[in-house]
């Protein structure tokens, strides 16, 4: 056996283990994403003047479900009035999982 081909197998398979790693890695929503898409989704409804998001994510259990979320909250001016909503998104999908009046 040839030095070469040992060296080329070597490679191959370092390569092929870390398409695999990445393949399986569990990957996140980034915080600002997932902000925005809240901010998006609820803009047709409520006049949004303020926002933010907490930037590491947080166990949750809801229904018996595991999750990884994000907790953030909305600023909205109504008739004069300041209203704040908080809001839950799935870090991984960024799906709303709630999202209340205070």
């Amino acid at each position: 056996m040839k030095i070469r081909d040992l060296i080329i197998g070597a490679a191959v398979g370092f390569a092929a283990g870390y398409a695999v790693k990445e393949a399986c890695a569990v990957k996140t929503v980034s915080p600002e994403k997932a902000l925005k898409h809240v901010k998006s989704n609820v803009q047709n409804q409520i006049p949004v003047s303020g926002s933010w998001i907490h930037m590491n994510p947080e166990h949750l259990e809801k229904n018996h479900l595991q999750y990884d979320v994000y907790r953030g909250g909305l600023s909205s001016t109504e008739e004069g009035q300041t209203k704040q909503l908080d809001f839950v998104v799935d870090a991984k999908t960024g799906t709303i999982l709630e999202l209340d009046k205070q």
